[in-house]
């Protein structure tokens, strides 16, 4: 499954899958407990695809971010947590993405990456980045 199916609800803890539209917006299942809600339009969704994370010189799409942190995870769950302290978030982002802004990238967005990382290798969704290192592969050796 790509990161075009699944949403970040405001308001509502973890990741959700979308399973349908509807007239007045959507039908998502939660990745935490398989519960369908019905969303409406007035809610603030967030598609995880077009969310970016902001560097010193440009801003890196959410899924090569993850891509980074599975390399260095091997993976598996990120080392550390996402409720150790603030220093310790910067430091292991720096680890993944030594350019981000430290600006306008706070602890909270790191924790929030770190926890859907994680949510997403635990129900094994992290299969869409493979994709992409096989479409780059056959890209290279196509030129």
């Amino acid at each position: 499954m790509s990161l075009d199916k699944v949403l970040s609800i405001s308001g509502k803890p973890g990741l959700y899958k979308l399973i349908a539209q509807t007239r007045g917006g959507f039908v998502a299942e939660s990745l935490i407990d398989k519960k369908r809600i019905s969303v409406g339009i007035q809610n603030n969704v967030s598609i995880l695809s077009e969310i970016a994370i902001y560097t010193l010189t440009e801003e890196v799409p959410l899924k090569e971010v993850f891509s980074k942190i599975k390399e260095k995870e091997n993976g598996e769950q990120t080392s550390v947590k996402p409720k150790d302290s603030k220093d310790k978030l910067e430091e292991y982002f720096f680890d993944v993405l030594p350019d981000y802004d430290e600006d306008r990238v706070y602890a909270s967005d790191i924790k929030k990456v770190l926890q859907w990382y994680n949510l997403l290798q635990q129900h094994d969704m992290l299969g869409f980045l493979d994709d992409d290192d096989d479409d780059k592969t056959k890209s290279d050796e196509e030129e």
